[in-house]
């Protein structure tokens, strides 16, 4: 079982990740404004990182809205089934 020290709150679920642009599609289940810190966790992931870039449709957008399917720049591969935690 993971330890979750800083992350704190539930935020979505990594559904997909696209390896040559490193793209995670992310589940959220509540809105998350850009440049919110969040926590990947995982059997093999545990990465923290600020979300930088954010699409939904091939779009751009400023905020994931809960209920969406949004593609999150990150810096490494992260795994289908990762939760996705705020750090608070």
């Amino acid at each position: 079982m993971e330890e979750i020290t800083k992350a704190t709150q539930l935020v979505g679920v990594v559904r997909h990740y696209y390896g040559k642009p490193h793209v995670a599609i992310v589940k959220f289940t509540e809105d998350i404004p850009m440049r919110t810190r969040v926590h990947f966790i995982g059997k093999h992931t545990d990465l923290e990182e600020e979300i930088d870039s954010m699409e939904y449709d091939h779009r751009p957008v400023t905020i994931a809205r809960g209920g969406e399917e949004i593609g999150v720049r990150v810096a490494t591969k992260v795994h289908r089934g990762d939760r996705v935690y705020i750090i608070k």
